[in-house]
């Protein structure tokens, strides 16, 4: 992809946790104050995408990431965003010095939250919407007694 000089690179983190669910971060800062997106943010002078999204995921929600694959690209406004699949290796969630609030989003929550414009549909095209949960099921507590049960009722 070519890019303009005026383009400002960015990175963003595609995080899930054990239930499937989707890392999100409601923004402090403008462009999208009070919306909520995928963590992230620009990449410094000298910086490599990698070490951009180690930063950003840090600052944004105090989880240490390892990077992985890129998902996709975007280019909003002057922004032209990276972003790759992360895998949290420590850290505790919180909400960092740009982001209001930090948390697991499921299905349901994307549907009720107000997101950054596109970012359904975007995820959706790269296949990297979260799994759908039950309602009820919001911790994965009752998906994982269902497998139990039908693994010791198999076995009878």
């Amino acid at each position: 992809m070519t890019e303009s000089s005026d383009s400002v690179p960015c990175v963003g983190g595609l995080a899930y946790d054990a239930d499937g669910r989707i890392l999100l971060v409601r923004r402090r800062n403008d462009p999208g104050r009070g919306l909520w997106s995928v963590p992230g943010g620009r990449v410094e002078a000298g910086e490599s995408d990698a070490e951009a999204l180690v930063r950003e995921m840090h600052e944004e929600t105090g989880l240490t990431v390892r990077p992985g694959e890129l998902v996709g690209r975007v280019q909003r406004g002057p922004f032209t965003i990276a972003d790759y699949r992360c895998t949290v290796t420590g850290g505790e969630l919180r909400a960092g010095d740009d982001a209001l609030d930090a948390r697991w989003c499921d299905a349901a929550d994307l549907a009720a939250l107000p997101l950054v414009d596109l970012l359904v549909e975007t995820l959706a095209e790269w296949g990297a919407l979260p799994d759908r949960i039950r309602p009820g099921e919001r911790d994965g507590r009752a998906a994982r007694r269902r497998a139990r049960h039908r693994r010791t009722s198999s076995g009878s």
